[in-house]
C-alpha cells in the first residue's frame, strides 16, 4: 500500500516539474528558431499553467478513465477559487479590475454553463469536444487582440468577434515574425541569421524539452494508474479521486505562485491566473480529452460537482465585483466552502 502512495507522489512530482521545464524550454527553443511571440503565446505560454492537468487528463482519456478527467477539471477549477484564491486573500486582501469582471469573468461563466449543458446527457462526444477546443482558440485570439489594442473589451465584444469572423484576417500576418538578414560572404547575397542545428545552446534546449516531455508523460501515466488503484482501495468513484488528490496535486504549483504574487502586492495576477486557468481547464482539457476518447459523465458530476462549480464561479464574480477587492473575510468563506465541498464529495462517493 505504501509503495502505491509513494509512486503516486513521485508521479505527481514528475508531472509538475516536468511541465515547468517543458513550458520554459519549449518557449525558448521556439524563440531561437524565429517563432513569433504571437504563436508562442497562443500555444505554449497560454496553456502553461494547465499542462499538468492536461497531461493527466489525456493519459486518463487514453486509458478510458473519464471519471478522473471530469473530476480533475472540476476539482482544479473549484480548488483555484476556494483554495488558491481563498488562501491568497487570507494572506493579503487585494484589488481587482473591471476588465476581469466584464470580459474574462463572463467568458469563464459561459464556459462552465456550456460544460454543464453538454454534460446533462452524461456524455461528451468528439464533435462536442471540438466545440470546446474551437471556443478556447477563439478566446486566446480575442485575448491577444484586445491586449494589443489596449482598450476595454466586454463579453459582448467577444461574441461579436467570434460570430463576425474578425479573427481570420490577422492570423496569417502574425504567425511568424521576420527573421533579420545579414549580408552573405559571396555575391552580396543575404542569408537568414538564426541558430544552427549544431549550436550547443540549441541542443541543450532540445534535450531538456524532450526529457521534460518524457517526465510529463511518465508522471501522467503512473499518476492515473495509482489514482485508479486508490479509488478502488477506498471504494469511491474515480471522479472523487480526480477532484481531490489529482486536482489538489496539480494545483499546488499555481498555489505557490499565487501566494508569492499576493505577498509582492500583485493580487491582480492571482485573479487573472485563476480565471485563465479555469477557462483553459474547461475548454482546452475537456476538448482535447474528448477528442482522444468520448467522455462519460458520472451522475455525481451532473447532480453535484458541476452545479457546485457553477456556484463557486458565480461567487467568484461576486467577490470581484464587491468594492473591486477580494477581502480577507471572503477568503475565509471561500476556503471554508471548499473544505465543506470536499467532505460532502467523499460522503456522497461512499454512499
Amino acid at each position: 500500500m505504501i509503495v502505491h502512495f509513494l509512486i503516486f507522489i513521485a508521479a505527481l512530482a514528475f508531472l509538475a516539474k516536468g511541465a515547468d521545464f517543458f513550458v520554459e524550454y519549449a518557449a525558448r527553443l521556439a524563440k531561437r528558431f524565429g517563432v513569433s511571440d504571437f504563436v508562442i503565446g497562443l500555444t505554449i505560454t497560454s496553456v502553461g499553467t494547465s499542462v499538468p492537468e492536461l497531461a493527466a487528463s489525456v493519459s486518463a482519456s487514453l486509458q478510458e478513465h473519464s471519471g478522473l478527467i471530469i473530476g480533475n477539471v472540476v476539482g482544479s477549477n473549484i480548488a483555484n477559487i476556494g483554495l488558491i484564491l481563498g488562501l491568497s486573500a487570507i494572506i493579503k486582501p487585494f484589488k481587482t479590475e473591471t476588465n476581469m469582471y466584464q470580459r474574462d469573468g463572463y467568458i469563464m461563466i459561459a464556459s462552465v454553463i456550456l460544460f454543464f449543458a453538454i454534460s446533462l446527457n452524461n456524455y461528451i462526444s468528439e464533435w462536442e469536444a471540438g466545440i470546446f477546443i474551437l471556443s478556447y482558440i477563439f478566446y486566446v485570439l480575442f485575448l491577444l487582440r484586445s491586449n494589443n489594442e489596449g482598450k476595454a473589451y466586454y463579453f459582448r465584444d467577444f461574441m461579436h468577434y467570434v460570430f463576425d469572423f474578425e479573427y481570420i484576417t490577422p492570423i496569417k500576418s502574425r504567425l511568424f515574425k521576420s527573421v533579420p538578414k545579414q549580408p552573405g560572404k559571396a555575391g552580396g547575397k543575404e542569408e537568414k541569421s538564426g541558430p544552427g542545428l549544431f549550436d550547443k545552446a540549441v541542443w541543450k534546449d532540445i534535450s531538456i524539452t524532450l526529457l521534460s516531455c518524457v517526465a510529463v508523460m511518465l508522471g501522467a501515466r503512473y499518476l492515473v494508474q495509482e489514482a485508479v488503484w486508490i479509488a478502488q482501495l477506498i471504494h469511491v468513484p474515480e471522479s472523487v479521486i480526480g477532484l481531490s488528490m489529482i486536482a489538489i496535486g496539480t494545483s499546488l504549483p499555481e498555489l505557490t505562485v499565487s501566494i508569492s504574487a499576493v505577498r509582492k502586492g500583485k493580487g491582480g495576477m492571482v485573479v487573472g491566473n485563476v480565471i485563465g486557468s479555469n477557462i483553459a481547464n474547461v475548454l482546452l482539457i475537456i476538448g482535447v480529452s474528448g477528442i482522444v476518447f468520448p467522455l462519460k459523465i458520472a451522475e455525481i458530476s451532473v447532480v453535484y460537482t458541476l452545479p457546485i462549480l457553477l456556484f463557486f464561479s458565480l461567487a467568484f464574480l461576486y467577490f470581484i465585483r464587491s468594492d473591486w477587492e477580494i477581502k480577507r473575510s471572503q477568503g475565509w468563506i471561500a476556503v471554508t466552502a471548499y473544505v465543506l465541498f470536499m467532505v460532502l464529495a467523499f460522503i456522497m462517493g461512499w454512499s
